[in-house]
Parts: C-alpha cells; structure tokens; sequence
C-alpha cells in the first residue's frame, strides 16, 4: 500500500507537464493545416489569374494584330493567327543579333569584320532561317550586291535588316530605294555611322517594324536600337509551290524548302530549268578526264559556276565533283539541287593553310576516285567557264603528254583584258601558273607535288608554291589568248571589291561555241622559241629618243608589232620593267 501510494503520489507531479505538451502539439497540427489550406487556395487564385490572362491576351491577339497587312500582296498567303514570332533585332557599333522566341538565331561581335547591312531571311510559315548575308555598304557595289539578292528572294518571306557599325557610305539610291520599297521610313534619312533595324515581309511596302538611332556627330555612332516585333506566321500549305511531280521538283522543292536567294529556281509560276543540253564535242579527248570543283561556303557562287560549267560543250556531270571545304550544308544542297556529286572535308590550318590542304585533300581524292585518269580538271567557284572550254582543253591536253616542258594547260590569261587580247584561237607558253581553270597531269603530282606539298602549319598560297623555281623547275604552262575563264568572285580570304574592279573585272573572256586553235604544234618547247625568235626579229624597234610617257611612244597601228629594249642588271632585276608597265598602263 505505502509503495502504491507513493507511486501514485509521484503521478500527479508528472500529469501537467504531459497536458501542455498535448496541446502543443495539437495547437501545432491545426496551424499546419491551417498553412496548406492558404497555399492551396493561393495556387487556385494564380492559376484562375494566368488563365483569365492568357484568355484576355489571346483575344487581344485575335481583334487586334500588331500589323496590318494586304494579304494580295503576300501571294494570297493566309496569316495564322494562332502561331506568331516575337522578334528582338539589335543593331550596334560593334554588334548586331536577332532573337526569336527569346532564343538567339544570329549574333555577330566580332572586332573589325562583317560592317555594314546584316541581311537574315525566314520562312514565312516556319520561322526557320533560310539566308544570312552581310553586305559591306560602306565599300562600293555591295549596295548593287544587296539590291540583287533581295530580288532573287522569294515573295512572302520574313526580312530581317541591322546595321553593324557603318552601312551607308557606298548605299546609294537604288538601295535606299528598294529598302522604301519594303516600307522603311529611314531609308532614304540614313547617314554616317547611324544604327537601323527592320522586319518586313518580302513584298511591296508590308513593313512590320523599324528602329533608328542618329549619330550625334562624324566622330561617334548612334546609340544601340533593340526593335521587338510580333510577326504572325502563315498557313505551310499556303507557302509550297505546286510543281508537277517529277524527280528533278523533288531536289528543287527540298533545296527551295530550306535556303534562299535563288531567284526563280524557286518561282512558283514559272521555275528556271535545272537540266541543261549542251551540244557534244567531236574527236573529244577529255571525255574521261574528271573534274575537280574547289569550294568553300559560297553557295551563290558555286550556284552560277556549277550553272555555266553544266552548260559548256562536251561537258559529262558524272565526272564532276564538288569539294567543299568544311560541313557547310548550303554548297552541298546547291551541288545535289543539280544532281552533282559533292564531298566535304574537315578543315585543317587556318587562312592560307587551310586553302592549301583543302586543295590538296581535292586533288587527291579525285585521283583515288578515278584511278585511271592520267589528268584532271582544276576549276574554282567563283569562276564562269566558256562554252568551249571542254574543246580548248581538248585540243591541247596532248602537249602535256608529248612536251616534258609543258608543267599545265590553263584556261586563263592573266593579261587577258579586253582591250589587250581579240584572237580566241591564239596560244602562249609563259613562265608561271596561272591556275584559274587548269589541267593537271597525275604524273606530276603523285611523283612531285603531293609528297612535297607545304604542310599545314605554313600559311602558304598553294598557287605561289608552284610558281616557285624550285617546285616549276623552269617549265611552262599554255595558256589561251581569250581566256576560257571569268573570275567574278568579289569577296574571299585574298579578295575585296577594289581589287576585283581593278584587275579581274575587265577580263575577257571567250563567248564562241567552237573555235578551233590554231598552230597547236607551235607551242611545243623548240618551235615556240623559234617563233618567238622570229616575231622579235620582224618586229620593228621603237624610237628610244622619245620619252615613254609621251603618247607616240608606240605608234598608233594595226597589225604591227613593236619591240622595246629594257636594261636588266640580272636575272630578277624589274625595276625599269616594272616603271615601263605603269607606264604603258597609263597611255593605253
């Protein structure tokens, strides 16, 4: 009994303590509770709100669309006014960028390259870019070059214009003109150094948005633009042409579906044939020589070379390749548009190296791929053949085989302008490579050249290589009196504008079908150095007395050929040739 009572007198001293902790507890539990039930009916009001919301924007969106459009001037092509693209363009001094979606499709930083007018072009129904240009307008006839290109898009499609640094210098008035044809209300307001961003549909005056900055003065930019548009995108079905269904619309619809700036390659109405008939070449003698196509990422180029080589006499598609040099996806859809065999390398080196390997990588791999060809045709993409250049390189390539001497057979003069050359059916033997179109002999490369090709850490010109006494080895090259080869290739690694004006613009070259070359055996080592013997001996010396400049220094005849006599102290002494050529350069 004493010890229950104790035990029960202990009890009471330990039940309070125990109550407060229940009540605790259960005080606890209900303001937990009370916590979930607030952030459940929290999550409710936000949810109800964002959907109250998008239902008032997406009405808004319907009544009231960022832009009016004339839908007959966009092809009929029905807006869809439940996808759109919100769009950020920035145009700066020293960046230019375009956003679609918040993700950003094309930003260009780099220091010192790419100024001018930024060119991006979508697909009306997908949003997908299809051409991203860059026309330097501070430098002369990119302004024509931008002007060009617009035409040759497809009507319908988003257009997309930043200005990088500087883009008005050389933009004259056509192309001020037809960027007010797209709508702008800057166009013809544009000055030094101004900053400029557009969006507009392909299409008279069917302008989406613009923004300006002004430049304060000569010595500073306008302040960065950042233009932000809704574009409403149009219905697939409404966008695709309807061409017949044959193999050939099959390459033109994929190709038209995914790049731009094809002109009608890609008309809906009335497509530019793709398949050319050329006329074969009687006693042809290249017919199973291949032919090599060095490319990079010019796709327009190689579009216009590939075009003009496909349409040449005595011309056999299955033996061109098309060799581009890095995993650029337009050059290769350009080559299989026209059912052409294109291959990609893997860049190795840098500027000149690289140019170096590609063509090294080309030329053997064309080897490998006819392993019976004792030759093989050089050509390039930014070149236009004539339409006898099968015939020239046929009529000749036996030289290569008969005279030792003769190290390549090229279809360019470089001394070919218009005003200094007029017989198509004229040949020469000079002491270079002039490359630009030539023919290689397999001999010569597989015993010589390859296995010394400079390697990749030289940043070496190919071409300048094989010019060199050691690797020439005092052979000489044929070349034509026209050329068969126009370069119209304006930009690249050793190409500007200005010098393209100057020296590759006012090249001739041959326009005839079939010209037969005269005194074929002449140009052989030994007859050549009689004949030109022979034309020096005839050739009537001019009067030393009268000074070079003077305008009679050489008399103003026809069919006469003169001879002028210059001091060389030795072998590459060039100073008075050198003044003598500006010289005659200014008289003529």
């Amino acid at each position: 009994m004493d010890q229950s009572y104790v035990e029960l007198k202990s009890y009471p001293r330990q039940y309070k303590p125990m109550k407060s902790f229940i009540n605790k507890r259960s005080i606890t539990k209900i303001f937990q509770a009370g916590l979930v039930v607030i952030l459940l009916v929290t999550v409710v009001i936000n949810l109800l709100f964002i959907m109250d919301t998008k239902q008032k924007l997406s009405q808004v969106a319907i009544k009231k669309p960022p832009v009016s459009y004339d839908i007959k001037k966009l092809e009929n092509q029905k807006l869809s006014t439940s996808r759109s693209l919100s769009i950020e363009v920035l145009s700066s001094k020293a960046r230019v960028s375009v956003a679609v979606d918040g993700t950003t499709i094309m930003e260009d930083a780099e220091d010192n390259r790419n100024r001018g007018i930024h060119i991006l072009v979508l697909n009306q129904a997908t949003g997908s870019v299809m051409a991203n240009r860059n026309f330097d307008t501070y430098e002369a006839h990119e302004g024509d070059a931008m002007v060009l290109f617009l035409n040759m898009i497809s009507p319908g499609r988003i257009l997309i214009f930043a200005i990088k640094d500087e883009g008005t210098f050389n933009l004259l008035k056509s192309a001020r003109e037809k960027l007010a044809w797209y709508g702008s209300k800057r166009a013809k307001d544009l000055h030094w150094r101004d900053m400029w961003a557009m969006v507009a549909f392909k299409g008279a005056g069917e302008y989406i948005g613009e923004s300006y900055s002004k430049s304060p003065d000569l010595g500073n930019w306008g302040s960065p633009v950042l233009l932000k548009v809704d574009v409403p995108l149009r219905d697939v079905e409404d966008t695709e042409c309807k061409w017949p269904n044959k193999e050939i619309n099959k390459r033109r619809k994929a190709f038209c579906n995914k790049v731009e700036g094809y002109g009608s390659v890609c008309s809906c109405s009335d497509p530019s044939p793709l398949e050319f008939h050329p006329q074969p070449i009687s006693h042809n003698h290249v017919s199973h020589l291949p032919v090599a196509v060095i490319a990079s990422n010019r796709p327009h180029y190689l579009f216009r070379m590939l075009k003009s080589l496909l349409s040449a006499n005595g011309v056999r598609p299955e033996l061109i390749t098309v060799y581009i040099d890095g995993y650029f996806e337009e050059p290769l859809l350009v080559t299989q548009l026209l059912g052409l065999r294109g291959i990609q390398h893997t860049p190795i080196g840098i500027k000149n190296a690289r140019i170096s390997q590609h063509y090294k990588a080309s030329l053997t791999a064309t080897f490998n791929l006819f392993p019976s060809a004792k030759h093989m045709i050089i050509l390039e993409e930014d070149v236009d053949v004539s339409p006898d250049i099968f015939s020239y390189f046929s009529q000749t390539i036996y030289l290569l085989e008969e005279d030792p001497t003769v190290y390549c057979i090229s279809a360019w003069n470089d001394q070919g302008y218009e005003h200094s050359c007029q017989d198509p059916t004229l040949l020469y033997r000079i002491e270079t490579m002039p490359g630009l179109g030539w023919v290689l002999k397999r001999k010569l490369y597989k015993e010589e050249l390859e296995p010394n090709w400079p390697t990749p850490e030289k940043l070496w010109d190919w071409d300048m290589w094989m010019r060199l006494p050691s690797v020439r080895k005092g052979r000489e090259c044929i070349i034509p009196d026209v050329s068969r080869t126009y370069h119209f290739g304006a930009r690249g690694l050793n190409m500007n504008n200005y010098f393209h004006e100057h020296y590759f613009a006012t090249h001739k070259i041959n326009e005839l079908p079939n010209v037969k070359m005269k005194n074929i055996e002449s140009l052989k080592s030994n007859e050549y150095e009689k004949l030109i013997n022979k034309i020096v001996s005839k050739a009537k010396p001019v009067d030393h007395n009268k000074h070079p400049c003077d305008k009679d220094f050489i008399p103003d005849t026809k069919g006469e050929t003169y001879v002028t006599y210059l001091r060389m102290d030795h072998a590459t002494d060039w100073t008075t040739f050198k003044a003598m050529a500006k010289v005659l350069n200014q008289l003529i």
